[in-house]
């Protein structure tokens, strides 16, 4: 069976590749992706994937997203913080969504301690750099059935 996943990401992950790469990596944004959809696509899942920086922009593809994809696999950034709208959002969808990131938040600052998103996600996933996605993505499919 065919499936639709929403690869979400927040803010500055578009600067991902040059953005502290001692944190974040040396793949761009684009490497994850294409990674990402060519693994998605040999499991007959199609990958649609969406980046901003704007919070509203994040809320409604969520939005966007109800009777369009099976599941979501996002990466709120620093969204992840604080955005009540964010959280609102990926309740009120109804969707299965997987909470993902590059580092080891837990392993960082303090602030970067506590999710707004995860109470209302399926699961975590961090600190497996780009392999996150991957491991996200299996997680959300498996929960599928």
């Amino acid at each position: 069976m065919s499936r639709t996943i929403l690869l979400l990401n927040g803010p500055n992950l578009n600067l991902l590749g040059s953005r502290e790469p001692e944190v974040y990596g040396s793949d761009t944004l684009a490497d994850i992706v294409a990674g990402l959809r060519e693994y998605a696509t040999g499991m007959d899942v199609r990958l649609i994937d969406f980046q901003s920086n704007i919070e509203g922009e994040l809320v409604d593809r969520l939005h966007e997203a109800r009777g369009e994809v099976d599941g979501v696999v996002f990466n709120p950034g620093a969204f992840t913080h604080y955005s009540v709208a964010l959280r609102d959002a990926v309740s009120a969808t109804e969707l299965p969504c997987v909470e993902t990131h590059l580092s080891n938040t837990l392993a960082r600052e303090e602030f970067r301690h506590t999710s707004m998103i995860a109470p209302v996600c399926i699961g975590i996933v961090a600190g497996f750099g780009p392999a996150s996605y991957r491991i996200a993505l299996d997680a959300l499919l498996a929960h599928l059935g």
